[in-house]
């Protein structure tokens, strides 16, 4: 009749749980239809959740939260949930599955009263606090353990130094890299809130209108300058049509949808703590469940690429859409937030966004050359470089300022212009530039930079100019997680580390006592990384 598949060791633990330290997952699927407890649970409150999220076996946490229903948020016998250990331990793509299941960030452990965010910051992880924190509030970022220190002081604390600016810098900016979403500084529909969502767009336009004014009344129209010729007036009024085709496209850009990707939101939590946004959720997305564990069957889940989850949006997002935390959106074929379009460059506003910069380039570079060439051509100046100077710095003001604003300008929108022009022939986002060495589609075989979209430069530009967009071709991220060697269970430790005779790490529950002020708890859990 075989054995008993519920059958536990010295400690409470199942072949269940053993299972998950490895991330068998096939092994976990024949157990479970053999009968085995998805809930079961050890001498320490840990059910197979909590073990795999140890391990970093995201795979595993995946396949027995959708299949078979396990409890992705249930805490353990100190209050720790799965999203604890994920953090404490640093697995970001565990982190993801489990917010993007709302799994409770808010939730303080027995002993220290730390949250998942507090354990993330005590270890040092920046990717593990950068995830939770783009998923979560800018309150999350406030709540203090028992000893009365925020996440923030606690990386201080650990000389964590990269981790502390940034849960500092995140905690005291106007969105706290949180959601924006769902905590507006200012009513959105006051002037002020408008105000605010316009950045520096206003700035940029009011600029290219006011040198294209002075430019027309000081070069085109001026009346101490030669009459225009046929050659250099036609020149003239291209370059100040150049430039307001760039302004049309410039406003374009602006207003376009980047190419954000319909969220999926549905946050109990966020619900609970701010009950009058409830309205203005339902307006963006009706609130019904969005049935995240079906998602969950995701051919890009199924094949490893867990960074496709967005913790935020709630969604399984295209490979190369990235989520973006000043839009707090996820954006498709996202290259970067252009501050002074006051909006994301992605998919569907790119082309404009080109365009945009390649008439400014061009509108600059005639226009200059023609207001040159007018101001040399004065009959009245005189020969000497010096007189010369003295004279067109007090006959010809505009024109001068005219042509210094544009020299500043020109040579960082002309770079700008290049390297856009030179990513789009490889069909490569700026963001993925950035990142070559993070995002693994883009490593080949032997580990080298390995461009997939890349079609060769005759199709990419075609495809680019014609279409607005390049198309992407399927790509699959392999899981280079590494594995943990070892098959004993974990505790978080704040002391030392003390083995039983049966390869556990025992539970030391003696705070530690310290001169100065520490934070010091009766966990534990370690604050010793």
């Amino acid at each position: 009749h075989g054995g008993d598949v519920n059958a536990t060791d010295h400690t409470g633990q199942t072949a269940l749980h053993w299972s998950a330290v490895r991330g068998a997952v096939q092994v976990a699927e024949l157990l479970l239809q053999e009968g085995a407890r998805v809930d079961a649970t050890d001498m320490y409150g840990y059910q197979p959740t909590h073990v795999a999220a140890q391990y970093g076996q995201t795979a595993f946490l995946c396949h027995v939260i959708s299949k078979w229903n396990a409890d992705p948020d249930v805490p353990d016998n100190d209050g720790r949930s799965p999203l604890h250990w994920a953090a404490y331990k640093g697995f970001a793509d565990s982190i993801r599955l489990l917010l993007f299941l709302d799994a409770y960030r808010g939730r303080q452990d027995k002993e220290g009263g730390c949250t998942p965010l507090h354990w993330a910051a005590i270890r040092g992880n920046l990717e593990a606090c950068t995830v939770l924190v783009q998923a979560g509030k800018k309150e999350d970022l406030m709540i203090t353990d028992n000893t009365g220190l925020t996440p923030a002081q606690l990386a201080a604390e650990k000389n964590h130094r990269q981790v502390s600016f940034f849960l500092v810098v995140a905690a005291t900016a106007s969105n706290g890299n949180a959601r924006r979403l769902l905590e507006k500084r200012w009513d959105g529909n006051s002037p002020l809130g408008k105000l605010s969502k316009l950045g520096l767009a206003p700035f940029l336009w009011f600029m290219i209108l006011l040198l294209l004014l002075i430019y027309t009344n000081s070069v085109v129209l001026a009346s101490n300058l030669p009459k225009l010729t046929t050659g250099i007036g036609a020149l003239a009024w291209l370059g100040f049509l150049l430039a307001t085709g760039g302004l049309v496209l410039f406003y374009r850009c602006s207003k376009k949808d980047p190419g954000y990707i319909r969220m999926n939101i549905h946050d109990p939590q966020t619900i609970k703590d701010d009950v009058g946004t409830i309205n203005f959720i339902s307006f963006l997305t009706p609130l019904q469940e969005p049935l995240l564990k079906i998602e969950l069957n995701n051919p890009a889940l199924l094949s490893g690429n867990w960074t496709q989850l967005c913790a935020t949006c709630k969604i399984i997002r295209p490979i190369r859409a990235k989520h973006c935390s000043t839009c707090d959106r996820c954006v498709e074929q996202f290259d970067h937030h252009c501050p002074w379009v006051s909006n994301c460059v992605g998919k569907k506003n790119k082309w404009d966004f080109f365009l945009f910069l390649l008439l400014e380039v061009l509108a600059m570079l005639i226009t200059g050359g023609v207001t040159l060439a007018r101001v040399l051509s004065d009959p009245s100046a005189p020969s000497s470089f010096g007189s010369w100077i003295s004279y067109v710095a007090s006959n010809h003001v505009g024109a001068l300022s005219f042509l210094l604003v544009e020299f500043c300008l020109f040579f960082s929108v002309a770079v700008l212009t290049v390297i856009q022009a030179s990513q789009i022939s490889r069909n490569i986002t700026t963001n993925e530039m950035a990142n070559a060495l993070r995002y693994s589609y883009l490593r080949g075989p032997g580990g080298g930079f390995r461009n997939p979209y890349d079609h060769g430069c005759k199709r990419n530009c075609s495809d680019f100019l014609v279409k607005g967009y390049n198309e992407d071709i399927e790509c699959h991220e392999e899981d280079t997680t590494p594995r943990q060697e070892g098959i004993s269970m974990m505790q978080m430790q704040r002391s030392s580390n003390t083995q039983n005779g049966n390869g556990h790490v025992s539970i030391d529950v003696n705070p530690i006592h310290k001169s100065q002020s520490a934070h010091a708890h009766s966990s534990n859990c370690s604050h010793k990384p």
